[in-house]
């Protein structure tokens, strides 16, 4: 069920590993040779992920400590439960793909990028696009928002001491009026902020993330050699402008973390802040309407294997609901849009809006060039997601779960007893996301 383009970097491994070993004859005489062979049993193999999907829970446990300390460790197990159970995921992790390791090398860049140590995150990044090139995209993500960071920090310890001396010149007026201003900036002095942070710190910010631009001359090299990105079946899987997959996955990650997205509460925020915001907020809505329905009606792609391939869910998806009429495209694009204007909302509140625009643009890059349909590329930003989303209750996290385990126990049940022939193609074929 594997594909060409998928980089089996742990197929690789164990191959390498017996490359090695035939080097010396002595080797084989001692049966080293037979262990190799018995590491790359079915069963072994696909274990790996399952041992990358319990790293995985170990990582978003770790991840949410870091980015808010204050949720506390059984929330952030909770979290982590919820994450291993997100259907998608937990599939995968019982067949011989590469998303299970591809999610466990980028959350380790991540973790570790934001523990400072970059040369461990360069190393995850660099193992991260070995399993999947588009991973080059989140390495870029880290490390720039890494880099705003730590230029903020150099900022900060650099310029205490001035701006202490000063306030104690300052009226108490002065001083509120100055908070007032710092607190809230608008977008444009944000950006202009960020610039002259990083631009005060250029060297320190360079010599601190050169290993990241290590990996990223290398993998510029390799797109050189390689004459592209795409690796196997490249007339396959041609870079194309699939604007509309970036609306898939607002609304498919919207979806999926329901407590979030869609209840009568959420719905209300939303309306409040559009009234609050009367003017831009209606610009906005229409101008991501006009766009949505430019992306649906020319940058919809079908792509041959999505058509022809119904082992996937996505064929049906796409047969029963995007193309049982006409009109079903245009139909969902206020979904779209709604699903994206919360998904930014909440992001909102508890990042800058450099990181946001930083994210979106991220995913942009990661999925319009992709022309195939496919859930499994949603993984890592909708993860992302959850790590960067406001906690909810207990009941809710429950009530998820219970729906994500369902979900899974149906799929489960799909794979093992409902198995079919094709007439064209000998074999058993089965279905999977």
């Amino acid at each position: 069920m594997g594909r060409l383009t998928i980089a089996a970097a742990v197929a690789a491994y164990y191959i390498s590993l017996a490359y090695v070993a035939s080097l010396f004859p002595g080797a084989w005489a001692t049966r080293i040779a037979e262990v190799f062979d018995a590491l790359c049993t079915t069963a072994l193999l696909r274990s790996t992920n399952v041992i990358m999907a319990v790293i995985c829970g170990v990582l978003v446990h770790d991840l949410l400590l870091c980015i808010r300390p204050e949720i506390g460790k059984r929330k952030a197990t909770a979290f982590a439960i919820l994450v291993a159970l997100y259907p998608i995921h937990w599939f995968f992790t019982f067949l011989y793909y590469t998303d299970v390791a591809s999610l466990a090398a980028v959350l380790a860049m991540y973790l570790f990028c934001l523990k400072k140590q970059f040369w461990v995150s360069a190393a995850f990044g660099a193992f991260s696009i070995l399993l999947r090139q588009t991973n080059v995209i989140w390495m870029i993500f880290f490390a720039a928002n890494g880099a705003i960071a730590h230029a903020q920090c150099l900022y900060v310890k650099n310029n205490v001491r001035y701006e202490n001396s000063e306030l104690t010149y300052k009226s108490n007026k002065e001083i509120s009026h100055m908070d007032n201003k710092t607190t809230a900036p608008g977008f444009t002095e944000e950006i202009w902020d960020t610039i002259f942070k990083l631009w005060n710190s250029k060297c320190e910010v360079l010599i601190a993330f050169i290993p990241f631009a290590m990996v990223l001359l290398v993998f510029v090299a390799f797109i050189v050699w390689n004459g592209g990105i795409v690796l196997g079946a490249k007339e396959a899987h041609v870079v194309s402008p699939h604007f509309a997959q970036f609306l898939y996955f607002g609304l498919v990650s919207a979806a999926a973390l329901l407590p979030w997205h869609f209840t009568p509460s959420r719905v209300s925020d939303l309306f409040h802040w559009c009234r609050k915001n009367k003017t831009y907020s209606s610009f906005a809505i229409l101008v991501a309407l006009g766009l949505s329905l430019i992306a649906v009606h020319f940058f919809s792609i079908a792509h041959p294997y999505l058509l022809a391939d119904n082992r996937h869910y996505t064929f049906y998806i796409w047969r029963k609901v995007i193309q049982v009429h006409w009109m079903m495209k245009y139909v969902l694009t206020p979904v779209y849009v709604y699903s994206w204007f919360s998904i930014v909302n909440i992001l909102g509140k508890s990042q800058a809006r450099v990181w946001v625009l930083s994210f979106v643009l991220s995913v942009a890059l990661v999925l319009i060039p992709a022309p195939l349909v496919e859930f499994r590329y949603y993984t890592i930003p909708l993860v992302i997601l959850i790590l960067h989303s406001p906690v909810i209750s207990n009941g809710k996290l429950l009530a998820l779960g219970f729906l994500y385990a369902a979900v899974d126990l149906f799929t489960l049940a799909m794979f093992l007893f409902r198995p079919f022939q094709w007439q064209h193609e000998p074999g058993t074929q089965r279905f999977i996301w």
